[in-house]
């Protein structure tokens, strides 16, 4: 009858117990000291001895002797009665009726076919009629019901005897639903009867709990999160019976996005569309606006709560976007904010500047020539923002683009109705509300009296400025930062949610005169367009499954607003944090589109890294850029001892140091030198060793004018295989980047090594803390490079410090100058060959190996 009938709203029926030590501490009646999770513990050992105790008259109890094995003086002089009632007292509260078998048992009734109820349960005759005395069972009344409590034997040891004998049926002639695999289904197969599992969830739903820390043992953890009241809200049930209406979808990857989309979006986009109706209804807002492309989804999902909670609250999608309220704020005379502008578009090409300021290149003639050059450094955006601004033609030309820019966003807000009320609302996932802070700057320029607020899913620190900004920020998940443990993964990897969220049409660019939205190109991918209206299928049935429940409870069912906002906010960061290797497949693929005035497309999981699994600790994903990874578990997700790694170290199971190698700390150090022989200290990061004994370094380089990077990448006396390193480089000028790879013995010998002894193949000694091997970026790509991201993948034997080991003898001479030669020779031909012999010699005077 439990979890077929009715359902409870707590992860499992033993977590209960801890809300009803809740209960009874609030009411005076339990001590202080007894924790819920103490009590609980205390109530499953009081049930277990009542069930050891009968002996041969079986392990059948009524809750009545469950409660006389509790030490009673602890609960303020209650009766024996009282303790019970209150416990059924808060299974009443914590049940839901199942609306599908009250459906099923609505159709019976109409076909005369008779029902009856076999349960193992310890509750009286009365105490279940209690429970089952509710309007959506109306049906039932009357039922007969087979108790395990009354007969003294369970479903699984003869109760299924008992009741083809009492009904003097024959096995055929009965139909049972159930969800016990064994004592609902193989049990009673046995006899003949015919089941119908009514299974929880899908066949994965074990390993979501698993990963949320929901352990599905009954004396597992208790989860402090689970409200006093309400439990978890009827999540763990819901999800399940959502899954299982989704069974249709099977093993594929639209099927992959469906249950992300059910299972961990769609409960958390649910709760969130509660929280902004209730919120926006409580301050007399009658119209939110969601900003598109996230608005789409946002909106719907706003509307329909409203709906069925009966809220006088209307959502409404509006085109705004970061990079218009950006384009209406810059100030033309001042460099560092036009920088700023550029900075926040990724590997912009100065033709793509001029076309988002609106002018053509016969204007700039100092930018004419170098159109396709790629701003990715400091130096050079430096130098394009001074030419942008160093006359008062073009100042003037950039302040008339900015002032027709805020124009155009003005008609485009008035047009919609968005500039009608004193203040304008907006409803978006968050991160720092920085479309929020620049939109109420533009209208103040404007001269346009109109607050603007934002409720958002979860915000990061940088929403401090908003604030900072005298204007309202409200945030459901996670708001400034705090709780860091739902803001951090959020705001690290918000790429998903975004993706899933976002409508399939390009990010809105700019206005017409007439406010009309201009959209970017967005190129379709049928497969990931496929995927990602899956996972939006999944959000919206699982918001259609909570509202169904919402709309015909008798009981008032619980809002999200609130206290569950908690728990919500850590199914998702649990589900960025440690994502399944069916997410990794799915989502591994997606492409992210950059927008901001860049036409650059990346994907999420980057294929370079895929070849590096193997070679990555935990640490190594914490400290990846966003550009590197824009969600780095992921990564980890493909490899189980990598992933089970960094959900150690999430869990607090074992400290970080695990994962460092035991011997002095050490870095590997980028050093490099420009075009005219001056050398400059690079990026470094920390040496690790995984759990294969490899070892990865990444190292971005945005500089001017690089021609050859020094690599100590030991930062020790070792002894180093090198088995890989890959320079992705955008030579000066070029708007494409160019992949350099040494991988083979060939490659290793060919490179310069500066107090490094070759020792043949793809391994080398590395003599100090200095040492270094040479990559001659120039001279392979063709040029100066303004950019690097440079990987290594290697494995590392240190070594003494004091250098008094006995010492390996280095690759005779003649064979590492003759792979030196073949590398020369496969790259660039008998040019390359005379070409790297000069440099031979000319380092070998200068005592440089």
């Amino acid at each position: 009858m439990f979890d077929t009938v009715l359902w409870r709203r707590v992860p499992r029926p033993s977590d209960a117990f801890g809300l009803l030590g809740g209960r009874l501490r609030r009411a005076g009646s339990c001590p202080p000291w007894l924790s819920d999770a103490a009590f609980r513990r205390m109530r499953v050992d009081a049930e277990r001895e009542a069930r050891s105790r009968r002996g041969s008259l079986g392990c059948e109890v009524s809750l009545f002797d469950i409660w006389r094995r509790m030490p009673l003086t602890l609960f303020g002089g209650m009766e024996l009665e009282e303790l019970v009632r209150a416990e059924v007292g808060l299974e009443h509260a914590l049940t839901v009726v199942d609306l599908d078998i009250a459906s099923i048992a609505d159709l019976a009734r109409k076909q005369s076919i008779p029902v009856v109820l076999v349960s193992d349960t310890y509750f009286t005759e009365d105490q279940l009629s209690h429970l089952l005395t509710r309007p959506e069972l109306e049906s039932l009344e009357g039922v007969r019901v087979f108790r395990s409590q009354a007969h003294g034997v369970s479903k699984a040891d003869g109760l299924w005897r008992v009741v083809l004998n009492e009904l003097n049926l024959r096995p055929k002639q009965l139909v049972h639903v159930g969800d016990d695999r064994r004592a609902d289904h193989k049990v009673p197969s046995a006899l003949g009867i015919r089941t119908v599992h009514y299974r929880k969830g899908d066949s994965g739903f074990d390993e979501l709990l698993r990963r949320e820390q929901r352990d599905t043992d009954l004396l597992g953890t208790f989860d402090p999160l689970l409200d006093p009241e309400h439990g978890d809200f009827g999540m763990t049930s819901l999800r399940a019976k959502t899954l299982r209406s989704g069974a249709r979808h099977g093993s594929t990857p639209e099927g992959a996005g469906w249950r992300y989309g059910a299972a961990v979006l769609g409960p958390v986009l649910t709760g969130f569309a509660e929280w902004v109706a209730r919120t926006a209804h409580d301050t007399g807002t009658p119209v939110v606006w969601c900003p598109m492309r996230e608005g789409e989804l946002l909106s719907t999902l706003v509307n329909e709560t409203a709906r069925v909670r009966g809220l006088a609250v209307e959502a409404k999608p509006l085109w705004l976007s970061r990079h218009v309220t950006s384009m209406a704020i810059v100030d033309s005379a001042d460099c560092e904010a036009l920088a700023a502008l550029i900075r926040r578009g990724y590997r912009l090409s100065v033709r793509e500047v001029l076309d988002m300021l609106r002018l053509r290149p016969g204007e700039v003639p100092g930018l004419a020539h170098m159109l396709d050059t790629v701003l990715d450094n400091d130096h050079t955006i430096d130098r394009v923002c001074h030419t942008l601004t160093e006359t008062p033609h073009l100042r003037n030309r950039l302040a008339t683009t900015v002032a027709a820019s805020r124009d155009r966003l003005v008609t485009a807000l008035r047009g919609c109705g968005a500039l009608d009320q004193p203040e304008l609302v907006l409803v978006d996932l968050g991160w720092a509300g920085t479309t929020q802070r620049q939109l109420a700057q533009a209208l103040r320029l404007a001269g346009v009296d109109v607050q603007v607020s934002g409720l958002y899913l979860a915000t990061h620190e940088g929403a401090s400025q908003v604030h900072l900004a005298g204007l309202r920020l409200e945030s459901y998940l996670a708001q400034a930062g705090q709780p860091a443990d739902v803001a951090l993964p959020a705001a690290r990897s918000p790429e998903v949610l975004e993706q899933s969220v976002n409508a399939t049409c390009g990010s809105l660019v700019d206005y017409t005169a007439d406010g009309q939205p201009i959209l970017g190109p967005w190129v379709d991918d049928p497969g990931q367009t496929a995927q990602r209206r899956a996972v939006r299928d999944g959000v919206l049935s699982f918001q259609r499954m909570w509202n169904r429940y919402a709309e015909n409870s008798v009981q008032n069912w619980p809002e999200l607003a609130g206290s569950a906002s908690r728990q919500l906010g850590m199914i998702l960061a649990h589900a960025l944090r440690t994502p399944t290797a069916d997410e990794a497949g799915l989502f591994g693929g997606w492409r992210h589109e950059d927008n901001f005035g860049s036409s650059v497309v990346t994907r999420l999981l980057p294929e370079d890294l895929v070849a590096a699994i193997p070679y990555l600790s935990p640490g190594d994903l914490e400290e990846l850029d966003m550009r590197d990874a824009f969600w780095p578990r992921l990564i980890a997700a493909s490899d189980t001892r990598l992933s089970a790694a960094a959900r150690a170290l999430d869990t607090g199971l074992v400290d970080a140091a695990m994962f460092e190698p035991s011997i002095e700390p050490c870095e590997t150090r980028l050093r490099w030198r420009t075009a005219d022989g001056q050398w400059c200290d690079g990026p470094r990061c920390p040496v690790r060793i995984n759990h294969n004994g490899l070892s990865h370094a990444r190292l971005l380089l945005n500089e001017h004018d690089v021609a050859e990077v020094a690599l100590a990448i030991p930062g020790r006396p070792a002894i180093v295989r090198v088995d890989w390193i890959e320079a992705k480089v955008l030579p000066a000028g070029r708007n494409a980047p160019e992949v350099l790879r040494w991988d083979t013995a060939e490659d290793i010998a060919s490179l310069v090594m500066a107090e490094c002894i070759y020792l043949g193949g793809n391994v080398v000694e590395f003599e100090s803390r200095h040492s270094a091997v040479w990559l001659p970026l120039a001279a392979r790509g063709g040029g100066p490079v303004s950019s690097a991201q440079i990987s290594i993948g290697f494995a590392m034997l240190p070594r003494s410090m004091s250098r008094l080991e006995p010492r390996i003898p280095p690759v005779a001479r003649i064979g590492r100058l003759t792979q030196r030669a073949r590398a020369e020779y496969r790259a660039r031909g008998l040019a390359g060959l005379v070409a790297g012999a000069g440099r031979i010699i000319s380092r070998r005077l200068a005592g440089v190996r």
